[in-house]
């Protein structure tokens, strides 16, 4: 996943951080939302959030690894 931040930054990180994510279709994971002021990524559908600081941070989804 990239994602690219107003002030020019690049953040990525796998997309099998965000289980969710990988295992929904491309067209569930092109609808999504910005929260607040650019303080995350929401997809409605997916019933998932994703904050820049927890990408800055380098940290994968709580259900990542939890199988």
């Amino acid at each position: 996943m990239v994602v690219r931040l107003t002030d020019g930054h690049v953040l990525s990180a796998p997309l099998v951080w965000f289980p969710r994510l990988n295992n929904a279709s491309p067209l569930k994971r092109q609808s999504y939302e910005l929260m607040g002021y650019g303080v995350g990524i929401h997809w409605p559908e997916l019933d998932e959030d994703i904050s820049v600081v927890g990408l800055l941070a380098g940290l994968p989804s709580i259900e990542y690894g939890a199988k």
